[in-house]
């Protein structure tokens, strides 16, 4: 796992470490599992201790467990419409000394997100791909790609945003490929002054991820954050990214 060590596995479930060993993390060893993408994501949310953060597709926690482990005393509200992995991510909560309310909910439920408001920040790494060739396991296919499970951009960020309280921020983690269509969701969902970070896998490659962060009826021009290089020449992670990935440092100049 990135940022933590080696994994130990029990009953189909591996048992990993994020952030240099800082987040215990049971998920199931297929199909929907935590990695950089979770870590990335939790380092861009500008949460402050007490505030309220909830995320959608919380599958078994290590996203909400990394910003936790990065900010304390945060109230932490995931949603998963499968019911195993929101037991997992209440479970692993417990097992990390704090705690997640899991709900068992579609992002298509906006009555739901009205009701968890007002949160301070709402986050998530949605199913990207509208179409293509999908994973045969269906869990991986549902995380993955929005014919998985018929919510597509739009109402992913539609829900995120019904939860936030006005100028609360959303934040997206995608694959650059699909950088326009985040653009145009936040913008559906009423959110706007978005800012942009990029995700190199090495200094000088074109990025593969970029995070998308904008508020709650925010206004503004977008931006272009300070951006990130993952990896050295030799593939070894760069100081930056190990901060990042291993010392939970938030996401360079992250205002």
């Amino acid at each position: 796992m990135s940022g933590g060590g080696a994994a130990r596995e029990e009953n189909g479930a591996t048992e990993d470490r994020l952030l240099g060993g800082r987040v215990l993390l049971r998920q199931p060893r297929r199909g929907l599992r935590a990695g950089l993408d979770a870590v990335l994501l939790a380092a861009g949310v500008p949460a402050r201790p007490g505030e309220r953060v909830l995320e959608a597709g919380c599958g078994s926690g290590g996203a909400l467990l990394c910003l936790s482990a990065r900010v304390p005393g945060l109230t932490l509200l995931g949603v998963e419409r499968d019911p195993a992995l929101a037991e997992l991510a209440a479970a692993n909560a417990a097992a990390n000394g704090t705690a997640v309310a899991a709900h068992r909910a579609d992002v298509r439920d906006l009555a739901l997100a009205r009701g968890l408001a007002p949160c301070d920040h709402a986050f998530a790494n949605p199913p990207y791909w509208p179409g293509g060739s999908a994973p045969p396991d269906p869990t991986r296919r549902g995380a993955t790609h929005e014919a998985g499970n018929g919510a597509d951009l739009v109402d992913w960020a539609r829900f995120l945003a019904a939860a936030l309280r006005p100028r609360g921020s959303l934040s997206l983690i995608l694959p650059a490929a699909r950088l326009d269509a985040g653009m145009a969701a936040l913008a559906a969902a009423g959110c706007g002054g978005t800012r942009l970070v990029c995700f190199w896998p090495r200094a000088g490659m074109p990025a593969r991820r970029v995070l998308l962060q904008a508020k709650r009826g925010g206004r503004g021009p977008a931006r272009i954050g300070p951006g990130l290089a993952l990896h050295e020449a030799d593939g070894a992670f760069t100081a930056a990214a190990d901060a990042v990935l291993r010392d939970a440092a938030p996401l360079p100049d992250w205002a």
